[in-house]
């Protein structure tokens, strides 16, 4: 472990292998059977889980890239099972949050960005040089393409797929595609859907809130009514019907089917 610079108080579980010039500041925790690769840097305020695979010269726990944040403590969370790939870089939160979260069995490829205060939920994929501005919250089983660009405070729904170099400004709703430029609805992510379990009967029925939802130009609230009031209550409804009255920044449309 040559140049490798380890503090004194960092908590550091068992069977960790550490490369050459690696940084792990003070106020680090690393569980158990987790891999760092060469020059990377884990700065303070970062916590890493079991069996994760850092590799080289990725910065995770960096300050916010954020003029609110005044030096005040906060957090990096990454949980198990992450694979975090060369040249990643990860921020930790602002007062606004106090942590950046990173839950669990995640693919982060290379040169991506993370920024403050964001939510990443599980099993999601974030392609390469996906560029994450601060406080997104992305939901379990999503696949980000590489080269896209996300808003600050965009929510990305669970089970949906982006395709490469979009550009994201508005929330993504659960199990769709999102395509095309400009960005817009594209089907759902069938697919994915289908890998994950998801029977036949069930993504018809996906598939049919969605052109209530958006093939009819209907008002938003309009169509959430008949949606209400036409299919039976289901999960899946229910978190579609939720994500959307719940959007901060309204849902991508689109006329796809």
């Amino acid at each position: 472990m040559k140049n490798t610079f380890i503090h004194k108080d960092a908590l550091l579980g068992n069977n960790i292998s550490i490369g050459n010039g690696v940084i792990i500041e003070h106020d680090v925790v690393i569980g158990n059977n987790t891999q760092i690769g060469n020059h990377v840097s884990i700065l303070n305020g970062s916590r890493i889980g079991e069996n994760c695979q850092i590799h080289s010269n990725a910065v995770l726990g960096g300050v916010p890239q954020d003029l609110k944040y005044k030096g005040e403590y906060t957090v990096l969370e990454i949980g198990n099972n992450n694979i975090i790939r060369e040249s990643v870089t990860v921020n930790k939160g602002t007062i606004s949050k106090g942590k950046t979260s990173i839950g669990n069995s995640n693919l982060i490829m290379s040169n991506a960005h993370i920024g403050h205060d964001c939510v990443i939920g599980d099993n999601i994929i974030i392609g390469f040089s996906v560029g994450m501005a601060g406080e997104v919250i992305i939901q379990d089983w999503a696949n980000i393409s590489g080269l896209t660009a996300i808003h600050q405070f965009s929510v990305i729904g669970e089970h949906a797929l982006i395709s490469g170099l979009s550009r994201v400004v508005k929330d993504i709703c659960p199990y769709i595609i999102a395509a095309h430029e400009p960005l817009r609805f594209a089907g759902l992510n069938t697919v994915g859907l289908k890998r994950r379990g998801f029977e036949s009967a069930k993504i018809d029925e996906l598939r049919a809130i969605y052109r209530v939802l958006f093939q009819e130009k209907r008002n938003t609230k309009f169509a959430l009514k008949l949606i209400e009031n036409e299919f039976e209550q289901t999960l899946e409804r229910d978190k579609i019907i939720s994500f959307i009255r719940n959007s901060g920044r309204g849902i991508l449309k689109g006329f796809d089917f």
